[in-house]
C-alpha cells in the first residue's frame, strides 16, 4: 500500500468553527488520513470521544496509525457516513457535539493509479471509494445507456461537450469494453473540440469527476444524510460540511436553509401553522473559503467550501 498522504483542508478553520468541547463527542464522517481528527483528538480530555467513519480500507489503515497515541479517545469504524446514525447507535451513541464531512477525493485515492480515480495515468477503471461494493467505473462505462451516461456527464460533470462523449463510449464499447483510462481519455480527446481542450484545465477532468460520483453515489449519499446528522446534534452542536464543487455546495446550502427556516406556509399567512420548527441556523451566510496561503501551498484546496450548521431548538 502505498502512504496514505493527504493534506488536510482548511483545519484550522475546521477545528475552529467545531467549537471543541474537552468533554464532547465527534464524528468524522470522511476520516481519510485522520488530519482533522487528529486535531480534534488533540483537545478532548480523557472523557471526550472521536469517531471516525470512512469506507476506504486503506484510509482506515491509515487512521490507526495516525491515531493510536489516541486510541484510548478515538474510535475508528469503516463504513459510509450515510450509515452513521445507525453505526452510532451500535456503541450507545445516539447524541454528538460535533460532526465533520470532508467531501473531497484523498490525495491518495487520486495518486495511486491501481484506484483508477486519476486521468493522468493508464490503469483500469474502478474509482470505487469501498472497494467491497460491486459497481464500478468500468461497469458504468459498458452497461448505462447512451442517454444516462449523457445525464451523469452533463450533470455531475458540467460538462458542456456530454453528448459526444456519451455517444463515442458507446460506439467505443461496441467494438469492444472500455477497461483502462487511458481508453477513457482518448475517447474524452476525441470528443471535445481541439481549440476547448487548450483551456480549462485536463479535457477528461469533468467526466471522470461525474464517472466518480456516480460510481460512489456521492450526491445521493449527501442529500440523503445532511438532515439526520442534524438531528444527532446536542443542543448548540455543529455540522461542518467542506464541498468542492457546486452541486456539492449547492445541497449544502439549500439543506441549511430548510432546517433554518423550514415553513412550508404561504407567505401571506400571518403566523405560522405548517408547525415546523426550525432546528438552529447557518453560522455564516456566505462559505468559509481557503486562505490564498493554503491555496499556494495545497492547490487541491482551490475549490473547497466550508458551510457550518448550528443546532438550536430551545428558545
Amino acid at each position: 500500500m502505498m502512504d496514505f498522504q493527504h493534506t488536510s483542508v482548511m483545519l484550522h478553520e475546521v477545528i475552529d468553527n467545531l467549537n471543541i468541547k474537552e468533554d464532547g463527542i465527534y464524528v468524522d464522517g470522511t476520516l481519510g488520513g485522520a488530519g482533522h481528527s487528529l486535531e480534534v483528538c488533540r483537545r478532548l480530555s480523557e472523557k471526550g470521544r472521536l469517531i471516525g467513519i470512512d469506507q476506504d480500507a486503506e484510509a482506515i489503515e491509515a487512521a490507526q496509525d495516525r491515531l493510536k497515541e489516541f486510541k484510548d479517545r478515538a474510535a475508528i469504524m469503516r463504513g459510509n457516513y450515510c450509515d452513521m446514525a445507525e453505526m452510532l447507535r451500535k456503541t450507545g451513541v445516539t447524541e454528538v457535539n460535533g460532526i465533520l464531512l470532508d467531501l473531497g477525493v484523498s490525495s491518495h485515492q487520486l495518486d495511486d493509479k491501481d484506484r483508477g480515480f486519476t486521468y493522468r495515468e493508464e490503469a483500469l477503471l474502478d474509482m470505487r471509494m469501498d472497494q467491497r461494493q460491486s459497481l464500478s467505473a468500468e461497469t458504468v462505462l459498458n452497461t448505462y445507456s447512451e442517454e444516462e451516461l449523457k445525464r451523469i456527464i452533463r450533470t455531475y460533470g458540467e460538462e458542456r461537450f456530454a453528448g459526444r462523449i456519451a455517444a463515442n463510449i458507446v460506439r467505443r464499447r461496441e467494438a469492444h469494453p472500455i477497461e483502462t483510462t487511458g481508453e477513457l481519455v482518448d475517447i474524452i480527446k476525441s470528443s471535445v473540440p481541439a481549440k476547448n481542450r487548450k483551456t480549462g484545465g485536463h479535457p477528461a477532468k469533468r467526466t471522470f469527476q461525474a464517472i466518480r460520483i456516480e460510481v460512489n453515489r456521492e450526491l445521493e449519499v449527501l442529500e440523503n444524510s445532511l438532515d439526520g446528522m442534524i438531528d444527532m446534534l446536542a443542543e448548540g452542536g455543529r455540522l461542518c460540511v467542506i464541498t468542492f464543487h457546486s452541486l456539492e455546495d449547492r445541497i449544502v446550502k439549500q439543506n441549511f436553509r430548510k432546517n433554518e427556516n423550514p415553513c412550508i406556509c404561504p407567505p401571506e399567512f400571518p403566523v405560522c401553522v405548517c408547525g415546523r420548527k426550525s432546528k438552529g441556523f447557518a453560522v455564516n451566510r456566505k462559505p468559509i473559503l481557503p486562505t490564498e496561503e493554503e491555496m499556494e501551498v495545497n492547490p487541491r484546496s482551490k475549490s473547497a467550501k466550508l458551510r457550518v450548521f448550528e443546532k438550536r431548538t430551545e428558545k
